[in-house]
């Protein structure tokens, strides 16, 4: 049921799917168990419109764990329909929904399809990367944050590395957006780009920082390895790359996630 989810369907159609199977076999049990209760013990079977939907959410997260999608994914399954009985209860005006959806996409954009939800940095996690890019006296390091979100971090780094070329790529159109603008307000060096980092050469930067998500490892260490310079440094927060051991562990503090660093051509 694993490679189900990563090889035959897109995450965006798998979650329908999964929402759409959780459904079917919701009708399915309720009917059941009203029949066993209607024939057997003489009892008209009624469910409460909030047991049904709970059922729903409870059923599509179980089911998306057991066909392997990402952890975040089953929150997503379980409020889903929570939040969808709450709002047709409430009769909520349409222009709510179309503003609610604008926004949502603006900031979530791919994530269905990149399965890379929005994670922003710590200033703790941007004070040790700082500390990890290297010094260079002929030419100036050039760093880019593949996911840089609303632009914290390089902003951050070009503050305090004024002797590095620094950049943020971002696929969600808002936090670029917010991103973009505040570099001009506060004069910062770094510069923003709305576009995918998977359409970027690696092989123009000297330190590639990550906060992504576990689903899209593998593939950045691919795209790592077939284009990075012997050398450089690629980092990641939180999400570890499976069976590569990277040359440095740094904790960003008590029970918080770490910092993983990988040296090019070190491996």
């Amino acid at each position: 049921m694993r490679s189900l989810a990563k090889i035959h369907f897109s995450p965006a159609v798998l979650a329908v799917l999964v929402q759409v199977v959780s459904l079917f076999l919701l009708i399915v049990f309720t009917f059941i168990f009203a029949l066993v209760a209607t024939f057997f013990f003489g009892i008209d079977l009624k469910y409460p419109l909030f047991f049904l939907v709970f059922l729903q959410a409870l059923i599509s997260t179980v089911l998306s764990r057991l066909i392997g999608m990402a952890s975040w994914w089953g929150w997503i399954h379980f409020f889903f329909p929570i939040a969808a009985c709450v709002m047709f209860a409430w009769n909520i005006p349409k222009e709510i929904y179309l503003v609610g959806f604008l926004v949502t996409l603006s900031l979530f954009w791919t994530t269905f399809r990149t399965q890379v939800p929005f994670f922003p940095s710590r200033p703790s996690v941007w004070q040790q990367v700082a500390k990890l890019v290297p010094l260079r006296q002929d030419a100036p390091i050039r760093i880019i944050d593949i996911g840089s979100g609303l632009g914290d971090m390089s902003m951050y780094l070009a503050k305090q590395r004024p002797d590095c070329r620094v950049e943020g790529i971002e696929i969600a159109p808002l936090p670029w957006l917010v991103s973009f603008i505040r570099a001009h307000i506060y004069r910062s060096a770094a510069a923003f780009s709305l576009g995918d980092y998977r359409q970027l050469n690696f092989a123009n930067y000297d330190v590639i920082f990550a906060y992504l998500s576990p689903a899209a490892m593998l593939d950045l260490w691919s795209k790592a390895q077939a284009e990075m310079s012997g050398g450089s440094i690629l980092i990641s927060y939180e999400f570890d790359i499976p069976n590569v051991i990277p040359q440095r562990q740094i904790s960003i503090g008590t029970q918080a996630p770490k910092l993983y660093v990988w040296e090019i051509g070190n491996q």
